[in-house]
């Protein structure tokens, strides 16, 4: 895992615990099938980093930033047009996971262990809901990706946290 995603002793001492959050941009695409039913699959959007690595789009908020502005910040910084009339109206909705890493380590747990009086990170997941039509801008560095989420259950190997 990258080093620069870990808080650092020296961020935590001067900023206090770190707070980031993920955004799970999830819409249905529709596919007809011959016999004309319509079937619908939730798919997850995702950002690719190089060949391997794949991440929620998201990201670290300012010191007492408020959750939901801060992930519409991120939102919009990493993934909105630069045209006013292709802003996306991002719906976030409600938080689905709150992960902790209680040390300056890369393991992060689905609960603050109870002997951790000062975690140095919280991570929030939160969905957000896209409307029938939306547009992304994504940086030249990164691949959006639309992964059924029937890819991901059970498939670590391919889709690493």
């Amino acid at each position: 895992m990258n080093q620069v995603l870990i808080p650092s002793p020296r961020c935590y001492m001067k900023e206090g615990m770190r707070t980031t959050v993920d955004a799970i941009l999830l819409r249905s695409i529709h596919r007809m099938t011959l016999q004309v039913q319509e079937h619908t699959h939730p798919h997850i959007l995702l950002l690719q980093i190089g060949n391997t690595f794949c991440k929620l789009p998201g990201g670290r908020l300012k010191p007492g930033e408020n959750e939901i502005e801060g992930l519409k910040r991120k939102l919009s910084s990493k993934l909105a047009a630069n045209s006013p009339g292709l802003q996306p109206d991002w719906q976030i909705g409600e938080c689905v996971a709150i992960w902790w890493r209680p040390n300056f380590e890369t393991v992060m747990y689905p609960y603050c262990p109870p002997h951790i009086t000062k975690p140095k990170e919280c991570k929030k997941l939160f969905i957000v809901h896209l409307s029938e039509r939306e547009y992304f801008a994504v940086p030249k560095n990164l691949k959006l990706l639309a992964v059924p989420l029937f890819e991901l259950y059970d498939n670590v190997q391919v889709w690493q946290p």
